[in-house]
């Protein structure tokens, strides 16, 4: 088992991406149509080779002379130094480091960094990406382009509902390559599309062939409890078949947990199902649906059906808008992780994101990028967004202690005004962070020896870059997807100078537009380019 998880083998009894494809072909799906989805692998795009057989047992690269950022304070930061890689973990860090006769990678006038973590991203709605620029979480009767279409009533109660478990494979399988593309290594894959074991088993066979480390968030039938859509699902009992089948080895880049939303009728059967597989059990937690009561209860220890279910260390929320003191609280005091979605709840009415609040009790949260059908999963997006709202927030709260007017129109901030956040900050949110709400960080989130190697490759002698004066700062506050040039996942290459390897994305795009044309037909949503211009 211990070698097969060393390559990447999937851990499943459909072992492979061609025999789900075969499987799926077999019922009639299309997405088994045509040519393989992954191709041989491209040449480089600027000369040289990827190190051969990287992540494998046994073979040794090198990353040469790149500024490192380790996210571990007990490793440090360099600015010129070596990250040395054998099979799938982190060897040393450090400089000149002697690596005999590895393959070296020159990363002179690189950052090297760990890859970024997604704790909360829908990917089973790439085929509906921007559909909803304008639209907020739920209409509010306004009668304009934010409250017809919205979230709710048309991505999850219209179009969710027709999804086959081809749409939802290569909707999974396209979104999570573009964001290895953007340097995210690690995903919590939040698919409220399991309508029967099919839909559950396209989602987590194309997590395992996008090839990066992801946890499965095995949520609801998105619209079976409200409207009545598929009553074939199998949520939530079907998470014993699937822990069993996918999920037996504890060594393998997919985990799994267990969603449960507390807004559903009888969310206590998930929540213990979770519990007595030993998962974490993760729930949206935002203003609307009644949710801040409930959370109440359960911060009494009286949730549930039961009145008996309360929270504990192995509950991951997401958003934590708009809830009570005596919530907030409680999520402290039981060691409940919390993932903000900063553009996502800022855009969509959620509520602010609560940072402050946050602050003020001595925590910090992991980033998510939620819905790429409202914005872009982008992370330099996510944390530029974090940092400068929370710094709009503190910045008008300290300008407001003054009186505008000489002498106190630019005042020095008062006892218990929260701190700025820096950027240093939002790269930990992004990293280490993420790692320690999946609990997965003692596998990822930090270069550091012993750790698998989930590593970006930064160019910072790129236009929008150079010259690089402060290696934290440039990340954060002038990067983008166009500086990711090197991606590597438990030691291996998955990107490599700019461009994806063994990755046909020609052909996955034609997959992934045939799906969506499939989706709106189904769904009796007519194709409008300027539907919301």
């Amino acid at each position: 088992m211990g070698k097969l998880c060393d390559e990447r083998i999937p851990q499943s009894h459909s072992a492979s991406r061609r025999d789900f494809l075969k499987a799926t072909a077999a019922t009639g799906a299309a997405v088994a149509a045509g040519p393989n989805f992954f191709s041989a692998r491209p040449a480089a795009a600027d000369g040289g080779d990827p190190p051969e057989d990287s992540g494998r047992r046994g073979r040794r690269y090198i990353i040469r002379g790149g500024s490192v950022l380790s996210m571990d304070p007990k490793v440090g930061d360099f600015a010129q130094a070596d990250v040395l890689v054998q099979g799938k973990k982190i060897l040393a860090v450090g400089p000149d480091l002697h690596a005999g006769d590895a393959d070296v990678i020159d990363a002179r006038g690189r950052i090297v960094m760990p890859g970024f973590i997604d704790t909360h991203h829908h990917q089973f709605e790439t085929a509906l990406r921007s559909f909803l620029t304008n639209g907020i979480l739920i209409n509010d009767g306004s009668g304009t382009l934010s409250a017809n279409p919205t979230y709710f009533e048309f991505i999850l109660l219209t179009f969710a509902p027709v999804y086959r478990p081809e749409d939802v494979y290569i909707s999974e399988l396209f979104g999570g390559l573009a964001q290895l593309d953007d340097g995210v290594t690690t995903v919590h894959d939040v698919s409220q599309i399991h309508h029967s074991p099919q839909h559950s088993d396209a989602a987590i066979q194309a997590l395992f062939d996008t090839g990066r480390r992801a946890a499965f968030g095995y949520f609801e039938s998105a619209g079976a409890a409200i409207i009545g859509s598929n009553p074939g699902n199998q949520y939530p009992d079907d998470a014993v078949r699937i822990k069993k089948q996918w999920f037996s080895s504890t060594d393998q880049l997919v985990t799994m947990i267990m969603g449960g939303e507390v807004y559903l009728p009888a969310y206590e059967k998930a929540w213990k199902i979770g519990r007595q597989l030993g998962l974490q059990v993760a729930a949206h937690i935002l203003s609307p649906f009644s949710i801040r009561p409930t959370l109440d209860l359960l911060a009494q220890g009286k949730g549930g059906d039961s009145g008996t279910l309360g929270l504990g260390p192995d509950n991951l929320f997401i958003h934590m808008t708009g809830m009570s003191d005596l919530g907030w609280q409680a999520v402290k005091d039981h060691g409940v992780q919390v993932s903000v979605a900063f553009p996502i709840e800022m855009n969509m009415r959620h509520g602010i994101p609560p940072i402050i609040k946050m602050q003020s009790l001595g925590m910090e949260p992991s980033l998510s990028s939620d819905v790429e059908v409202t914005m872009t999963p982008d992370f330099f997006t996510q944390m530029r967004s974090a940092m400068t709202m929370q710094r709009m927030i503190v910045n008008q709260m300290i300008l407001g202690q003054g009186t505008f007017t000489p002498p106190t129109q630019w005042p020095t901030p008062t006892p218990g005004t929260p701190p700025l956040l820096y950027v240093r900050d939002v790269l930990r949110f992004a990293t280490i962070n993420g790692a320690k709400h999946l609990r997965l960080d003692g596998k990822t989130g930090s270069l550091t020896p012993g750790k698998e190697a989930d590593i970006i490759i930064l160019d910072a002698t790129a236009m929008n870059v150079a010259p690089l004066n402060n290696v934290p700062g440039a990340v954060v506050a002038l990067m983008d997807r166009t500086n990711v040039e090197t991606v590597i996942v438990a030691g291996k290459v998955r990107k490599w100078k700019g461009r994806l390897l063994d990755v046909d994305l020609p052909h996955l795009r034609q997959q992934l537009e045939a799906s969506r044309d499939f989706i709106f037909a189904k769904a009796g949503v007519p194709q409008n380019l300027f539907l919301s211009a």
